[in-house]
């Protein structure tokens, strides 16, 4: 099966960039916010856009990890901040792919549980696959692809890109 490079590191950083001064607009006026990302990538993205937010702005950024288990969502689902932590705040939960929207639905279950002041959520890629009622507020990119087709973003260092297989 081939493979082809749909985002390159350049334009990984410029769609984040993009993001995190999206989420500042959006939240200029909170004292803080918490950028809560699900585990693996999705943590590591959103470890991105909180830089890219301390760098443009004054805002309080907290990360939270969402444990989620990706096979099995209806596991429990837990994270590294308590839920007061996060109460009556600003919060944007984020992943680096949104494929069927499974994942990210039973994320956003999870956080409707706690009083929040506002919740958006942000990916960096948008498969159009939805089987949930799911959107991206904030989005790098929006691909139509098969669903034999699969999407990995590979985070490193020096070169991050996504791929589509």
């Amino acid at each position: 099966m081939e493979s082809s490079i749909i985002l390159t590191n350049e334009q990984i950083h410029n769609k984040t960039r993009r993001i995190a001064y999206q989420i500042y607009e959006d939240n200029c006026k909170e004292k803080e916010i918490i950028i809560a990302g699900i585990n693996g990538n999705g943590y590591v993205f959103a470890q991105k856009i909180s830089n890219f937010i301390l760098e443009i702005s004054d805002l309080k950024v907290t990360l939270c990890e969402v444990f989620i288990d990706k096979k099995k969502p209806l596991n429990e689902i837990s994270t590294s901040l308590k839920p007061v932590d996060y109460k009556n705040k600003s919060l944007i939960l984020a992943d680096d792919v949104l494929n069927s929207g499974t994942t990210l639905i039973y994320g956003i279950k999870h956080f409707l549980e706690v009083p929040l002041k506002r919740f958006n959520t942000a990916v960096l890629v948008d498969r159009n696959h939805k089987k949930y009622p799911v959107k991206a507020d904030y989005k790098g990119i929006s691909l139509s692809t098969s669903m034999h087709e699969h999407i990995s973003v590979i985070f490193e260092a020096k070169n991050s890109f996504a791929i589509l297989e």
